[in-house]
């Protein structure tokens, strides 16, 4: 009887997760499908083994297998995989708890109130993360940092440069940065000069 109320309560607490969290949030079908799927198998061998005489392990070596499994089919984000960890977390407690307890209960629930309030839209919503590309190179960092700043019109509070191509004259650079008020100072239009020419004939903007 346990058991059914064990699994009754990962169901509700799964499609909380997948439909009242993570699709009303973030809009992502197919990941439905793998957080649904990730926690009723989790659920089911847990529950296997729990009522099997088989040794640990056993129980070790099919989970050594499950960890084969990489998420490299489709490049997906770091709170995207917050939600695999909370799928796995949340059959693993119903699928390894004996008897309905305050503490399992307890500890489901705690795993649904972090993710909401972790993921909330507007927690810590003006900082940001992206690679930018610039069209010089810049070795110095102080001007970099500087350079973006103005770029993206925020705070910049690390860079990581991943190429600096002095041939080609650009920079990749992995910048966290925070919004601020100010706008951003848009890049200055490409000029061509053609020699022997008056500067008002000569200057053509570029497109």
């Amino acid at each position: 009887m346990d058991s059914l109320v064990l699994i009754g309560l990962d169901l509700v607490a799964i499609v909380l997760l997948t439909f009242g969290l993570y699709f009303r949030r973030h809009r992502r079908r197919d990941l439905v499908v793998a957080y649904l799927v990730v926690n009723i198998g989790v659920l089911a061998v847990t529950e296997v083994l729990a009522n099997s005489t088989v040794g640990a392990g056993l129980g070790l070596g099919l989970f050594g297998v499950l960890s084969i499994i990489r998420l490299r089919s489709s490049e997906i984000a770091q709170h995207e995989v917050a939600y695999y960890f909370a799928a796995l977390a949340l059959g693993l407690i119903a699928g390894m708890s004996a008897t309905v307890t305050v503490v399992t209960v307890g500890l489901m629930a705690l795993v649904l109130v972090v993710i909401f309030v972790g993921d909330m839209p507007g927690l810590l919503r003006r900082y940001r993360q992206q690679v930018v590309v610039l069209d010089r190179a810049m070795p110095v960092e102080s001007e970099l940092i500087s350079h973006l700043e103005d770029l993206l019109g925020a705070r910049v509070h690390g860079v990581t440069v991943q190429r600096l191509d002095l041939v080609d004259d650009t920079t990749i650079v992995d910048v966290r940065y925070q919004l601020t008020d100010r706008a951003p100072v848009r890049p200055a239009p490409l000029v061509a000069h053609s020699f022997g020419q008056s500067d008002s004939a000569a200057e053509e903007v570029l497109a």
